[in-house]
């Protein structure tokens, strides 16, 4: 006779960790004249990992080769992953809110997106979109705990997740226990390829050149509206009645500059945050007003505001607290089409 016994754990703080390993195990005692089973069970091995990463062996498996560094400044061409596709490029001006999350152990001595090596123990991070390697200032705005972080991986992949910062950064910015946090991501600059400061001036981009876009065509373009379709009934404006109030904006202090040397900083931060799915940011309203038109099944509104002294119309849906139900709401307006749609954090508003 076969006994089996597995043996599973879960970590149930978040449902952003998969569990490192499972062990289990059967044994076949055979004695003569009797068929006996026994069966010792195992203590399991919890390694938190983000579920945006793609799977790993076991920490009970055979570590990986040893990987020589070979850091190089990488930007990246668009890529692919999980049907969704991400554009790496310059961003100089690159300051947003997200959700945070974080990877260590089963990650240890691997490669990193640049050539250089994962160690849980550093001070560093990965982006789907800003290059390699620079140096970022991230935040907690549930704690005000701020520090400067190395980003020289790529991911994470998760809908709604803005950076994946290593274990220890994690630690030091006080939300490796819970396994996310609501997080302002702010550039510095290019980092040193061998040090944890920022590059020499002489190997910065130029913003303006980082920033640049292909000229507009200059020659005159002719444009003429289109007759109405015969026999086709056109649908009335939609008029956006009674907008919510203005959005009022995080007044967040200038953002400090230094190295990826593990020093933590307190920021002051706003006392309440909220969670919300935009679905985009528009300068004009009736574009904005379309939207969330368009996404009206899943609650969208628009939020008035100002962005660099200029009006700015934000398609939202929110506010919500829980990362769970943020989530739930970011797949249903991903399902309508808005594949632009993020997870921002920015203070309570009715």
């Amino acid at each position: 006779m076969l006994k089996l016994r597995i043996v599973q754990a879960r970590e149930v703080a978040r449902t952003e960790f998969t569990l490192g390993g499972t062990l289990a195990r059967g044994a076949v005692c055979i004695v003569v004249g009797v068929l006996a089973a026994c069966q010792t069970p195992q203590p399991v091995h919890i390694a938190p990992m983000v579920s945006s990463r793609s799977p790993v062996a076991s920490a009970s498996s055979q570590p990986p080769p040893v990987v020589t560094p070979n850091p190089v400044y990488k930007v990246g061409a668009p890529y692919e992953v999980g049907g969704i596709w991400y554009y790496p490029q310059e961003q100089p001006a690159y300051d947003e809110t997200g959700i945070a999350s974080w990877y260590g152990i089963d990650y240890q001595g691997r490669s990193t997106a640049n050539g250089e090596v994962f160690d849980r123990n550093g001070v560093t991070g990965a982006s789907p979109t800003l290059p390699m390697p620079v140096n970022v200032r991230v935040t907690n705005l549930q704690n005000g705990r701020s520090l400067v972080v190395r980003v020289n991986d790529r991911g994470p992949y998760v809908k709604g997740r803005i950076v994946d910062l290593s274990e220890h950064a994690a630690d030091l910015l006080g939300f490796r226990l819970d396994g996310l946090a609501r997080v302002r991501v702010t550039y510095l600059g290019r980092a040193d390829l061998y040090g944890p400061g920022l590059a020499s001036p002489a190997d910065q981009t130029p913003p303006d050149i980082a920033s640049a876009v292909p000229a507009a065509p200059v020659t005159q373009v002719d444009a003429t509206a289109l007759p109405p379709v015969a026999g086709v009934a056109v649908a009335p404006r939609v008029m956006a009645v009674n907008l919510p109030k203005p959005v009022s904006q995080m007044i967040l202090p200038p953002v400090p500059q230094g190295a990826a040397d593990g020093q933590v900083v307190e920021i002051p931060v706003p006392s309440a945050t909220a969670l919300y799915v935009q679905a985009g940011a528009f300068t004009s309203p009736a574009n904005a007003g379309s939207v969330a038109a368009k996404l009206s099944s899943a609650g969208a509104r628009v939020f008035p505001g100002t962005k660099d002294g200029r009006p700015i119309y934000r398609v939202r849906i929110g506010p919500f607290q829980a990362v769970e139900e943020a989530d739930a709401v970011l797949a249903e307006v991903l399902a309508l089409g808005q594949n632009d749609a993020e997870i921002v954090v920015d203070t309570v508003t009715s």
